[in-house]
C-alpha cells in the first residue's frame, strides 16, 4: 500500500490540465476498514494536503458520529476522491473531478485494503462510477434507496454547505439515513 501511496504522490498524468498544480490528496492504509470515495479536493484541501479540512469535512464527521482522531486514522478511514487533485472553478462551482484517477488508481488501491468492510459513496460521480446502471435516475433517489446497495456501497450527497437547499427539500436524509449511516460506520471500524 505505501508504494501505491507514494506512486500516487508522483503522479503528474493531468498536470497539463490543473491550473493549480499536482497535489494528490488521499489517504489509506492496508487496514483501512472504511473508503470514502468523494469528488475531488477543493482549493483549500488542495492547498493543504489535508483530505477533507473544510466546511464540507466538517459536515461529513458529523453524518459520520466521528472525532478528528478517528477520521484521519488510515487505519479507519481511507480517503479516496475520485480525482486526487484540485481541477479548478468552474462557473458554479469546482470543475468536475479528472476523470484519469479512478481508472488508473482504484482498483489498484482496493486491492490493497482487504480489512475494507463499507465504501461510501460521496456525490454522483462516486455513484455513477461504482453503482452503474444500479444507481437511480438522480442523486436523491439513489441516496433514498441506500439499503439496496447494502452492504458494500452507502450512497450519499456531498456534504458541502452548497447543498444546505438539498438538505432542506429532504428532510428525510437526517432522520432516515443518518441514524443508519451511524451504525453502519461504527459496524465497519468493529467487525
Amino acid at each position: 500500500m505505501d508504494d501505491i501511496l507514494k506512486e500516487i504522490k508522483q503522479c503528474n498524468v493531468c498536470l497539463p490540465h490543473l491550473v493549480y498544480g499536482v497535489n494528490p490528496v488521499l489517504n489509506g492504509s492496508k487496514k483501512s476498514r472504511i473508503a470514502i470515495i468523494g469528488q475531488a479536493p477543493g482549493r483549500l484541501v488542495h492547498a493543504s494536503g489535508v483530505p477533507w479540512k473544510d466546511k464540507s469535512g466538517d459536515r461529513l464527521r458529523k453524518w459520520l458520529g466521528v472525532e478528528n482522531s478517528s477520521f484521519y486514522n488510515p487505519d479507519h478511514f481511507a480517503i479516496i476522491p475520485m480525482g486526487f487533485c484540485y481541477p479548478g472553478k468552474g462557473k458554479t462551482g469546482d470543475l468536475p473531478p479528472r476523470s484519469e484517477c479512478a481508472p488508473l488508481w482504484h482498483k489498484r488501491l482496493f486491492d490493497s485494503m482487504p480489512e475494507l468492510k463499507l465504501i461510501l459513496l460521496i456525490g454522483s460521480y462516486a455513484q455513477h462510477y461504482y453503482l452503474g446502471k444500479a444507481k437511480k435516475k438522480t442523486l436523491t433517489e439513489t441516496v433514498r434507496h441506500f439499503k439496496e446497495y447494502s452492504p458494500k456501497y452507502f450512497p450519499l450527497p456531498h456534504p458541502s454547505p452548497r447543498n444546505n437547499i438539498w438538505m432542506k427539500k429532504n428532510s428525510w436524509f437526517e432522520k432516515e439515513v443518518l441514524p443508519v449511516l451511524k451504525i453502519e460506520v461504527i459496524n465497519g471500524l468493529l467487525i
